[in-house]
């Protein structure tokens, strides 16, 4: 029989972006049915048309992560549409670009709404539901730059850092429910986040300058990771964070 974690629905936040599509195609492909999320309709639409093109079963769920109350009503809907959420994926995020000095609190506060807090909204939902299920598997999405740090994305790189604490945290409390949370950290993928950048070649020499690997990633690499992290190969695999960066950052 599947462990708990291997049954219910998989619930990817920030699906309409390259590589919450991919992780959600990607689940899709592993056999689950998945609630996608996203506050862009648009770029959701995408990505349920993708999944169902796959053979796979998309529940499109149009939210804004900085409210909480929309979140549950959200896990609520997957529970009872999916037959349960055995997976959570903590993907979303924002990336203002902006000197230190010249952040202002609200955008601030912004960033840390979706990349850390709505990270511990949707974590605490779907533990709510997975341990009276016997177990279940949650990712969190951190990042490179929380290695190094990058110049003008203070407010990111801190959550991100955060992002992977966190997820150690979890791990280590939630582990005796039979729940694994790991994280995943993806190097410079090619998606719409480079749009900061002013020369994206230029950006482009300088990522493969720094990597092992002289090629730009593919988004279905990090969700094959993610796949890997949430199916029963890493069933002893908990509280650790993969990289997933091409050879940039070595640990």
């Amino acid at each position: 029989m599947a462990s708990a974690e291997h049954r219910g629905g998989a619930f990817v936040t920030g699906a309409g972006g390259a590589l919450g599509r991919a992780v959600a195609q990607r689940l899709a492909a592993d056999g689950r049915d998945v609630a996608v999320l996203d506050v862009d309709a648009a770029a959701l639409a995408g990505t349920v048309e993708v999944v169902e093109k796959a053979g796979g079963r998309a529940l499109a769920l149009s939210v804004d992560l900085r409210d909480a109350d929309a979140v549950e009503a959200a896990f609520a809907r997957a529970e009872a549409e999916l037959g349960g959420v055995g997976v959570l994926v903590n993907n979303a995020a924002v990336y203002p670009a902006r000197p230190f000095l010249d952040v202002p609190l609200a955008e601030y506060d912004d960033v840390v709404a979706v990349n850390q807090r709505a990270y511990w909204v949707a974590a605490q939902a779907a533990a709510r539901r997975m341990v009276p299920a016997g177990g279940g598997a949650i990712v969190n999405i951190a990042s490179i730059t929380m290695h190094g740090g990058w110049a003008e994305l203070a407010a990111y790189v801190s959550t991100k850092g955060a992002a992977t604490a966190f997820t150690r945290a979890l791990a280590r409390e939630l582990g005796p429910h039979g729940i694994r949370v790991n994280a995943v950290s993806p190097g410079a993928f090619p998606t719409a986040a480079e749009e900061i950048h002013a020369d994206p070649e230029a950006y482009t020499r300088f990522v493969l300058a720094h990597q092992a690997l002289k090629r730009r990633g593919r988004p279905a690499e990090l969700a094959a990771v993610v796949s890997f992290l949430t199916g029963p190969d890493s069933s002893f695999v908990t509280g650790q964070c993969i990289e997933v960066n091409g050879g940039w950052v070595m640990s």
